[in-house]
């Protein structure tokens, strides 16, 4: 199956362009285009499909059908990335129903390959998980947690950056991690035991 490939128009070209729109980082509520969020998402919903199937080919298709879909009903969803990863995950349990017989058998031949451990498809398959959830968090939620954890900020620089009080950055995160921990323990999986 061929991969996706969603191409842009060529615009044509400006004499001056002059716009004080903020950057699109900036519109937190904006609806990405269609291409902009297969750009951004296909390889994190690709590890995700992986850890849930654990076969590389299928995960492939599984994403692929996610974005047809997504283009189907494009314009009536609000949050396409909650959306691309709770369908994908359904996807994934779809197929993983269907083809149960055929999972046993790949899963007896993988352990005899060395191809994937068991420990490794569980770690993909909770970071799946993680970024399913974190899907499902608010634009100013999941921003709160990319400037704690990706850019490694203290809370007076979160404070600094949202404009929220640093009481307020820490109860945020402090709830929001929470959260996230109980959701995982709700789906089976549980913190490191190293």
């Amino acid at each position: 199956m061929e991969p996706l490939a969603f191409q842009s128009a060529a615009l044509p070209p400006a004499t001056k362009m002059i716009t004080n729109a903020p950057p699109a980082a900036a519109r937190p509520h904006e609806k990405p285009t269609l291409a902009g969020l297969f750009e951004t998402e296909e390889s994190g919903l690709l590890r995700f499909a992986i850890g849930l199937v654990g076969r590389r080919t299928v995960a492939e298709e599984l994403v692929q059908e996610t974005f047809l879909r997504l283009h189907q009903v494009w314009d009536e969803v609000e949050n396409p990335r909650g959306w691309l990863y709770r369908s994908l995950r359904n996807l994934a349990l779809n197929h993983l129903r269907d083809h149960a017989r055929e999972t046993e058998l790949d899963e007896a031949t993988q352990v005899a390959d060395g191809d994937l451990a068991p420990e490794i498809l569980g770690q993909m398959e909770a970071v799946g998980m993680v970024r399913l959830l974190l899907a499902e968090f608010s634009e100013e939620d999941r921003r709160l947690i990319q400037l704690k954890y990706h850019d490694n900020l203290k809370y007076g620089d979160i404070s600094r950056q949202t404009g929220l009080s640093v009481g307020n950055v820490g109860y945020r995160l402090h709830h929001l991690l929470k959260g996230l921990a109980d959701a995982l323990r709700r789906a089976g999986i549980e913190g490191s035991r190293r």
